[in-house]
């Protein structure tokens, strides 16, 4: 059975039943972003944290933000002629990448779970005006004169060599070990 609406559900299924569906199928993965103005380092703590998370077993989809649009098909190709004649999506496959394109309007950031809903946790980079969990880099060596997310209440934790000291947890630029262990501890859902 393929469950389209959640709340039609409360009809049918006893309320301690409901929160765990929600729970198990719909919370799971986590999403969490790192955020930070432009040139700020936030590809280059992700190149630390993804190898750190992987060495400890978990499954990662990484989600870029690319706000000006992006094209992922090369001009010529055949699943490029696909979409240019109209195909609402193109799955390429080759033996052990799958690659989508899809023509689709996220309403939320959450909607992309139900394409990486086999991860651990998915980590986006950028999505600063969502309401999801960020954690913020902030280099004093940088352009920008103060951080992004100061009174941002979805601020989880700040990555900084900068003197700001927010309400959250703060890591140094290169403590990854411990970045990476106040991610596991609050946001990887152990099964």
């Amino acid at each position: 059975m393929i469950i389209k609406n959640v709340n039609i559900l409360t009809l049918y299924l006893p309320e301690i039943l409901l929160k765990s569906l929600k729970k198990e199928t719909y919370m799971k993965p986590d999403i969490i972003s790192i955020v930070g103005k432009s040139d700020s380092g936030k590809t280059t703590l992700l190149e630390k944290i993804i190898p750190e998370l992987k060495q400890r077993g978990y499954r990662l989809g990484i989600v870029k933000h690319a706000q000006h649009g992006f094209e992922m098909d090369k001009t010529g190709k055949d699943s490029w002629r696909h979409k240019k004649a109209g195909a609402d999506a193109s799955l390429v496959v080759s033996p052990g990448v799958i690659a989508l394109v899809k023509d689709e309007e996220p309403q939320s950031i959450q909607d992309i779970r139900k394409y990486l809903s086999d991860m651990d946790l998915i980590i986006t980079e950028g999505f600063k005006r969502e309401k999801i969990p960020k954690i913020e880099i902030f280099r004093k060596a940088g352009r920008h004169r103060e951080p992004l997310c100061m009174k941002d209440e979805n601020l989880a934790a700040f990555v900084s060599d900068s003197g700001y000291k927010p309400d959250v947890p703060v890591f140094s630029l290169d403590d990854i070990k411990g970045i990476v262990d106040f991610i596991e501890k609050n946001f990887i859902v152990k099964s």
